[in-house]
């Protein structure tokens, strides 16, 4: 079985290691191109790329697979399958159909829940118990193709989103490597989504990650889990934006200070009000510092309790 892998972020590549070391035959890998970062603008290698060229699989980078050149560099590949994990492109009909024994998405959700490009940490913002990993065909219409496996995870309230992470990428290299023994040996059966239950996982904005303190603790406590410790949930402070983490739980006391305010900071972390209850959380990055804990920041002088968080400049 001839398989193109097609990919990027450090979930794919793991998927794509489960591949190489269960022996099968990945004849060529696709990626997103090489993006430029750091001060001295030097171009990044994708994780997928780097596994890659670890295993001297050939790499290919096209603008798009869709159009002529990276087409015609699939074709030549002649895949019997293509397994995609996080590739973030879209594919059209002619790609989808190319493979004689399909296409297939390992999808970071229970779907037809969270459809889209962020369904790990739109689950765990909404407060979801579980998730899990779905491998299903790929179709023109996003996430929509028929199921064959499913496996849940569970979100515990204290995950945050490299917890839940690693628990979805564990799940689907073993549902990867089960879904491929079952398609060898012809005994794959699909199931139509339910498209009515379907709800959709949008891509993280800046926005997104701005904390709004008149929500209930145990909300502003899953927007913290959800992006932490990447790209970390945002608030501002004296009219500066700050990155927060660690967010250890909620409770349900009352006071009457302002959502925002800083009611404690100790060991264990600051305890701030928000519309209803108040969150413990640990960390806090302050403009041009490295994370730090409160109990740290307030020993330096850097910030007190009584000094408030507010969701706008």
């Amino acid at each position: 079985m001839r398989i193109v892998f097609m990919g990027t972020p450090d979930f794919s590549a793991s998927h794509l290691q489960a591949l190489v070391k269960a022996e099968y035959n990945v004849v060529g890998v696709f990626s997103q191109p090489d993006k430029v970062s750091g001060r001295g603008a030097t171009l990044r290698p994708t994780p997928v790329k780097k596994m890659a060229m670890k295993y001297d699989i050939p790499i290919f980078q096209p603008r798009s697979v869709n159009l002529k050149k990276g087409f015609e560099q699939l074709v030549d590949l002649e895949p019997d399958v293509i397994i995609v994990v996080a590739f973030g492109k879209i594919l059209k009909k002619k790609v989808i159909d190319l493979p004689a024994q399909g296409i297939y998405n390992v999808h970071a959700s229970l779907l037809p829940k969270y459809r889209g490009a962020a369904p790990i940490q739109r689950a765990i913002e909404n407060g979801e118990s579980e998730t899990g990993i779905t491998i299903m065909k790929i179709t023109e219409e996003l996430d929509a193709g028929d199921m064959a496996l499913q496996k849940s995870v569970p979100i515990e309230t204290t995950d945050n989103l490299e917890q839940v992470y690693d628990k979805l990428e564990k799940a689907g290299k073993r549902l990867l490597i089960e879904f491929l023994e079952k398609l060898a040996a012809s005994d794959v059966h699909f199931n139509e989504q339910d498209h009515e239950k379907a709800t959709y996982a949008s891509k993280i904005e800046k926005e997104d990650l701005i904390v709004d303190w008149n929500l209930d603790a145990e909300a502003v406590h899953n927007k913290i889990r959800a992006f932490d410790p990447i790209p970390c949930a945002r608030t501002f402070l004296n009219k500066k934006s700050v990155k927060i983490k660690s967010s250890v739980g909620f409770f349900d006391n009352e006071s009457h200070e302002a959502p925002g305010t800083i009611l404690s900071i100790d060991k264990t972390g600051a305890l701030i009000k928000c519309g209803k209850g108040s969150v413990l959380m640990k960390e806090i990055q302050l403009p041009s510092k490295k994370f730090t804990s409160f109990f740290e920041a307030k020993n330096g002088r850097k910030i007190d309790e009584g000094e408030r968080f507010k969701c706008l400049r």
